[in-house]
């Protein structure tokens, strides 16, 4: 029908001309509609990288295409080589302050067994469930944001 609506579209029926028009730009429309959705969650990806760190829980990247997942993966190296190529020797964590910090310390409870954690002055410290520490704030905040630690505020 495609083929035969063309031809008899060039050979003078002004009605077919307006219907091929009009069906090209609803096709624009459905693929500007398209690519506003795609980008949307190019930027909620992006977003997440932020928000969860480099390892997206199960059940996120349950609702992850294969392309979106592979896509984050490759924004998260490109945004860990940038890291590493500013501040220095060991590089800049910018995904540590999301919100400025009021103290450098706070006190944290452990919701879960984590085990032993590291801190930069060389103590370790082992995360038990529902044992309380007081930490500097930029080593522990992305454990609070996978929920490993939670933040107490007195």
């Amino acid at each position: 029908r495609g083929s035969s609506s063309r031809s008899e579209a060039k050979s003078g029926r002004a009605d077919l001309i307006f219907l091929i028009r009009f069906r090209h730009c609803c096709l624009l429309r459905n693929q500007r509609c398209v690519l506003a959705y795609l980008y949307d969650r190019l930027l909620r990806i992006r977003a997440l990288r932020w928000e969860y760190g480099s390892v997206l829980p199960n059940t996120i990247q349950f609702h992850m295409s294969a392309e979106e997942v592979e896509w984050f993966n490759r924004y998260k190296k490109s945004l860990a080589t940038y890291m590493r190529s500013v501040g220095g020797e060991e590089g800049l964590d910018l995904t540590q302050d999301i919100k400025p910090p009021k103290s450098l310390y706070i006190e944290v409870r452990c919701l879960r067994d984590y085990g032993e954690f590291e801190i930069d002055d060389g103590t370790t410290i082992l995360l038990k469930k529902n044992s309380q520490h007081f930490l500097p704030r930029w080593k522990c905040e992305q454990l609070i944001r996978q929920g490993v630690l939670e933040h107490i505020l007195s």
